[in-house]
């Protein structure tokens, strides 16, 4: 299976397809965080990547999306009345409508919860870290097109689970950690959604 993984510069989920011997790229705006050993990663936008004939979104045959979530997401909400706040919004949601709409069987867009249920739908899940074998909480949305709703791999218990992604400290790549899929949320979609390639 050829799986795009639009707007991701961990390679988490990238590795965790190839894992299972997908062809499994990943494309951000900003280098991978493994681009040297690992040359499945394409900086760019992915509009670009995707207006190109090798790109084009027939030619996937699934795109996990990562959009960013500076605009869209909850915890920022009381700022979405500011103007460039809604501007930003504005965007922001418009590229999800792209990603959402692309030519492709099968997609998943993942963002917290935020705006995007209102403004576009609810989403088709909300997953929770502590579901897939962390003991973190960080709701997460999914909306899906062509796949089913992940199915939890390893419950955390309740005494085991903490808000640590709320509690990290101030830091210059404080949204870089707070982005990061998991790697059991991952291996989840892989084993899921695309099983061992034959």
């Amino acid at each position: 299976m050829r799986v795009l993984l639009a707007c991701e510069f961990s390679g988490v989920t990238r590795r965790a397809f190839k894992a299972l011997g997908h062809d499994a790229w990943s494309c951000d705006l900003l280098d991978a965080e493994d681009h040297q050993e690992n040359p499945q990663h394409i900086r760019g936008d992915i509009k670009d990547l995707l207006a190109t004939k090798w790109g084009a979104p027939q030619t996937w045959d699934m795109v996990i999306a990562f959009p960013p979530c500076t605009h869209l997401a909850a915890s920022g909400a009381r700022w979405w009345g500011t103007p460039e706040k809604q501007e930003g919004q504005r965007q922001a949601l418009e590229f999800v409508r792209f990603l959402m709409n692309l030519d492709c069987p099968r997609i998943a867009v993942e963002n917290p919860v935020g705006k995007i249920g209102t403004a576009i739908r609810k989403p088709d899940q909300i997953i929770q870290p502590w579901q897939f074998g962390h003991g973190v909480t960080k709701a997460t949305c999914l909306w899906l097109k062509g796949l089913p709703p992940l199915v939890p791999t390893f419950v955390v218990p309740p005494e085991d689970r903490k808000p640590l992604i709320h509690k990290m400290p101030p830091s210059p790549d404080r949204w870089k950690k707070r982005s990061r899929m998991f790697e059991g949320v991952a291996a989840a979609m892989a084993a899921q959604w695309g099983g061992k390639a034959t």
